[in-house]
């Protein structure tokens, strides 16, 4: 199974014209497997006109806050979050899966630190649970954020947002940078970009004083702030990048044509919650997941383009080629990790582990 439980949907909220944040009720039973770090996303899954459908979605709530709450913000063409903007309420049952992802650092009460942060749009998701829970944590740090939205209309938390300012007015500052709404100070007009980045380094930000930046939206944004950081003098390992699946670029793996008669076939066995399943596939047609799914095995999946890591795994037999990473750090690509739906086997057998962590 893919370690999905039952959640009934408490709460509601519209938080502006295209997004709404969901409250779910976790039963004393869950609190454990619920338990959740600053950063992490939760997978959702809900049967919509028939279909078994999956997303992955940030928790935008404080650990210390005992909610657990998502954001969902409507994407052109997004059946899932359509359906929850227009259909999701109160009573509902949703499918949800523990809590995942590493987009965050180890707190320390001791420590004095100053975090920088970057969002566009819904990237301000994970980043108001760092920031709530960061400074809930250590009360010696302090955190600077540079919001991008189109307009005020469209800024996600921003009751919340101001809310946190007044209670943290010496360790939290915040500039909003509106791309079709004109403000009076020029530096925070227009889009998070490189250079966008680069004059608020020059004019704004002491990147010097800065010991951790997280960076969260669309991907060119994120690469181009990621880009600006390390050329004022931050190092690469204090930055950490979160990427939407919705912000990721559409990549397809062309087959190699080979004749049926001439396939190379792969033996693949699926270690998952304790249990092992094997089948067999066809090389360079398929990913392990795909594969795997399509033998009638449940395997752990929700964006299918290599960004959620909801389908990570470790190998421990044989090689795989991996297409596309945006989820998995360095090292862990180096210990053996994987995304099993960017995963093409290349050797006559392969065994891959879901439930190893580290």
């Amino acid at each position: 199974m893919s370690q999905f439980h039952p959640l009934t949907v408490s709460k509601v909220k519209h938080e502006t014209r295209d997004a709404v944040c969901v409250t779910f009720d976790v039963p004393p039973a869950l609190k454990e497997t619920f338990a959740f770090r600053q950063g992490q996303y939760l997978t959702l899954r809900a049967t919509i006109d028939g279909e078994d459908v999956r997303r992955s979605y940030s928790i935008c709530s404080a650990v210390q806050d005992e909610q657990l709450r998502v954001a969902i913000k409507r994407t052109p063409g997004g059946q899932f979050s359509s359906w929850a903007n227009d259909s999701l309420q109160p009573g509902a049952q949703l499918d949800v899966m523990p809590p995942s992802g590493n987009f965050n650092v180890p707190l320390d009460a001791a420590s004095a630190r100053h975090y920088l942060a970057f969002a566009a749009g819904s990237g301000i998701t994970p980043i108001l649970s760092i920031v709530k829970t960061t400074l809930l944590t250590e009360p010696g740090s302090r955190f600077t954020i540079v919001y991008g939205n189109r307009a005020s209309s469209s800024v996600l938390f921003r009751d919340e947002l101001t809310d946190l300012k007044d209670q943290y007015m010496d360790r939290l500052r915040l500039v909003y940078v509106m791309s079709r709404e004109q403000q009076d100070i020029e530096l925070f007009n227009g889009r998070i970009t490189e250079d966008k980045c680069t004059q608020f380094l020059r004019q704004w930000i002491d990147i010097k004083a800065i010991d951790v930046a997280f960076i969260c939206g669309p991907e060119d944004m994120m690469h181009g702030v990621s880009r600006a950081l390390q050329a004022a003098g931050l190092a690469k390992e204090q930055i950490r990048i979160e990427l939407f699946a919705a912000s990721a670029p559409t990549r397809e793996r062309t087959p190699r044509a080979v004749a049926a008669s001439a396939r190379q076939h792969t033996e693949v066995t699926v270690i998952m919650d304790g249990s092992a399943a094997s089948f067999t596939m066809d090389r360079d047609t398929e990913s392990l997941l795909d594969a795997g799914l399509r033998a009638g095995i449940d395997m752990r999946y929700s964006c299918k383009g290599g960004v959620c890591s909801t389908c990570r795994c470790k190998v421990l037999d044989g090689e795989v080629e991996m297409d596309v990473n945006y989820a998995l750090e360095d090292y862990e690509v180096a210990r053996g990790f994987v995304l099993s739906c960017q995963s093409f086997p290349v050797t006559d057998k392969v065994v891959v582990d879901f439930d190893i962590a580290e």
